[in-house]
């Protein structure tokens, strides 16, 4: 099988104190897998690595075809085009429109046509259920709302995964599970790899998936 994320043998880093060793692990296409654990076991330290925040020091490692032991600057630009990261804070341009902050990414990582941002702005907030709301300051709408954005904005350039570090952290349960339904469907729909941190164990049990679990420096698969 091939697969879009992997770490072999990994040893994750927080600054010069190893956090988790002997890190194995694997992301397929359209699959859905948590990533569990208690505040400092090591969840977030291990999403850095993935997305080329913190350099992978020992062990290999690839995602979306990027080896994570060559990252220079250049190579982590072109890695982070190809995923699409959702966090808890949704790090919104909160006195934008909803068009601008899509827009703004879109001319970032560069769509020169009007035209085609135009139509890759419809159809994202389509995806998520934001039509008609383009010109909707994005600091007015509801939490669920904004990270229902923050997942528009994730989703612009048809990345090959996903990462959501408690990307329901600020949410009541209703607007959770709407969330999750959201990450899911999407995944089958862009063929999309989701990995995703919670604390929200309900949901492992309501939207079952693949689970890892970070505990006394080590990553589990469970079973």
């Amino acid at each position: 099988m091939e697969y879009v994320a992997w770490l072999q043998n990994a040893d994750i880093y927080h600054g010069e104190r190893k956090i988790l060793g002997d890190v194995s692990m694997s992301l397929s296409r359209a699959e859905f897998v948590y990533l569990i654990g208690k505040t400092g076991s090591g969840k977030s330290s291990l999403l850095k690595t993935l997305w080329g925040e913190i350099p992978l020091q020992h062990g290999k490692g690839k995602v979306a075809g990027t080896d994570l032991t060559q990252l220079d600057q250049d190579r982590v630009r072109a890695l982070r085009r190809k995923l699409g990261i959702v966090f808890q804070e949704f790090y919104l341009f909160e006195d934008w429109t909803v068009w601008d902050n899509l827009q703004f990414v879109l001319e970032a990582t560069g769509w020169p046509d009007a035209e085609q941002r135009k139509k890759r702005i419809e159809q994202v907030l389509k995806d998520v259920g934001l039509s008609n709301t383009e010109k909707s300051i994005a600091g007015q709408l509801s939490g669920g709302e904004q990270q229902r954005l923050g997942i528009a904005r994730a989703i612009l350039n048809t990345p090959e995964i996903i990462i959501a570090d408690e990307p329901t952290g600020n949410l009541d349960p209703d607007t959770s599970v709407e969330l999750l339904r959201l990450l899911r469907s999407l995944a089958v729909q862009y063929n999309t790899a989701i990995f995703m941190a919670t604390h929200a164990y309900a949901m492992i049990d309501r939207f079952p998936g693949r689970v890892y679990k970070c505990e006394g420096g080590k990553v589990e698969e469970l079973d």
